[in-house]
């Protein structure tokens, strides 16, 4: 079940009706209970055997943190996600890996990736963690845990909600609230606009390319390649905003999981502003145990490698993702040699364009199916190559839109004298004019959104 569906938005209503219902009539425990199996009904919709999948990742957690004190039971806490996340996601690509070296195929089991899979397995991690290191207390309601890791708006891609800000949440006496509606439903559109008008008509086009490089000329390959940092941006974080914006109109909070990161002045401002829960879960969990920047510079150097590297294995069984984290992990070391300073005026403004210009480069390894299809995109770029010439008018509609949507953050930035930040556009839908634009906003999304099959990106991650 989409986010941007009919369904969807059938199913969110009926739970939404249901947990202010639930709150008026009966217990706090009820309403838990009731989201809990909304979530497992909304997992479980695209297939009923994941549930059991993540059923058995929830109990394990469960047992591991309440004897997180016995070593051995702490690592069976850690080891069993890992398990899981590796056998399902990794088992094949390992085997066919082992297989090319050794010259024989083995050959591969039929393995479903559940959705997901990557997302609720790092929480459970990031639980068990926190409760060995004492950073949180062991959660002895069952319900609550399983909650927090299947709650239905982040449960498939993100953002990844560490259980230090979910857990404390579900504690206090949290309602369905009119003013918590007006905030989440503005986000979700906000996010859905992103989704289906922006990142689902840039796909056709990024697809088609991509489908046979070698049939399109050089300009088309570039627009392509540059519109394919649009389409993930406004991809995921519009995922998120939808996630972000469910969970509010329910009474929770997410922390933001984008921040303009096509401002950034580094690769390190990049990834301090993409995907920012993934990334302080890594810096949190994998670098800093590594050692962080504590055992001198080669050695920080090493643990960023292992980080990215690591980091880029996460988003998916291929080793183009691996050599995506390991171009992302040489910057961030460059970076540090370097020691950058952020600019002002016009060279800010170059840096930011460089920072993009390396950043979009690195995305044809996320984005190529294979080293081969990466290797003929930039072949054709390079040598400008002769082909279809494709200008597509949605490519500049949604590079248009990202540069009102980040002067807009710049303006507010400058009026409040702090960092460019960036914001949601709500709306005082009390007032006429608020009304007005949102419901104008709305018709856009229904008359230009883009109709055909295509699913969020880091669905397949």
């Amino acid at each position: 079940m989409s986010f941007a569906s009919i369904e969807f938005l059938i199913f969110f209503a009926v739970v939404l009706g249901g947990t202010w219902f639930i709150e008026f009539q009966f217990s706090t425990r009820v309403k838990e209970c009731f989201l809990l199996l909304a979530s497992y009904f909304f997992y479980g919709y695209w297939d009923w055997r994941f549930c059991f999948l993540l059923l058995f990742v929830t109990v394990s957690s469960y047992f591991s943190a309440k004897h997180h004190k016995k070593k051995a039971v702490f690592v069976t806490g850690v080891v069993v996600p890992l398990v899981v996340l590796g056998f399902f996601k990794y088992f094949n690509f390992f085997l066919s890996s082992v297989a090319a070296v050794i010259g024989k195929d083995p050959g591969a089991l039929r393995i479903i990736l559940p959705v997901g899979i990557s997302f609720y397995t790092f929480q459970a991690l990031s639980y068990v963690i926190d409760t060995h290191r004492e950073k949180i207390p062991v959660e002895n309601d069952f319900v609550k845990l399983a909650l927090y890791i299947s709650f239905f708006p982040q449960l498939v891609a993100g953002p990844i909600v560490r259980a230090a800000d979910f857990l404390p949440q579900l504690r206090e006496d949290r309602k369905v609230s009119f003013d918590n509606i007006k905030w989440g439903i503005q986000v979700f559109t906000f996010g859905l606009f992103k989704k289906i008008v922006l990142a689902d008509h840039i796909s056709v086009f990024v697809d088609d390319v991509y489908s046979k490089p070698v049939a399109f000329h050089w300009t088309a390959i570039v627009l392509a390649t540059v519109s394919y940092s649009l389409q993930i941006y406004f991809d995921f974080s519009g995922y998120s905003d939808m996630a972000i914006g469910c969970a509010k109109c329910l009474g929770y909070d997410f922390n933001k999981n984008f921040n303009l990161p096509y401002i950034s002045q580094s690769v390190t401002e990049f990834w301090r502003r993409w995907h920012i829960s993934l990334s302080t879960w890594l810096k949190e969990y994998l670098y800093i145990p590594l050692g962080g920047n504590r055992k001198g510079k080669a050695r920080q150097y090493l643990n960023l490698m292992i980080t990215m590297l690591l980091g880029g294995l996460w988003h998916g069984a291929n080793w183009t993702f691996v050599f995506w984290g390991g171009i992302n992990g040489l910057a961030l070391c460059a970076d540090k040699l370097r020691h950058d300073k952020k600019r002002t005026g016009v060279l800010r403004w170059l840096k930011i364009l460089a920072t993009f210009i390396f950043i979009t480069f690195t995305w044809i390894f996320f984005r190529a199916d294979s080293f081969s299809t990466a290797k003929t995109v930039l072949k054709g770029i390079f040598t400008l190559q002769d082909g279809i010439h494709q200008p597509f008018v949605w490519s500049f509609v949604a590079l248009a839109f990202l540069a009102v949507a980040t002067l807009a953050a710049e303006i507010k930035a400058r009026k409040a004298k702090t960092d460019t930040n960036g914001y949601y556009p709500i709306l005082n839908l009390s007032k006429v004019w608020g009304l007005t634009v949102f419901f104008i906003v709305l018709g856009l999304i229904v008359g230009l959104a883009y109709t055909g099959e295509n699913p969020f990106v880091y669905f397949q991650f």
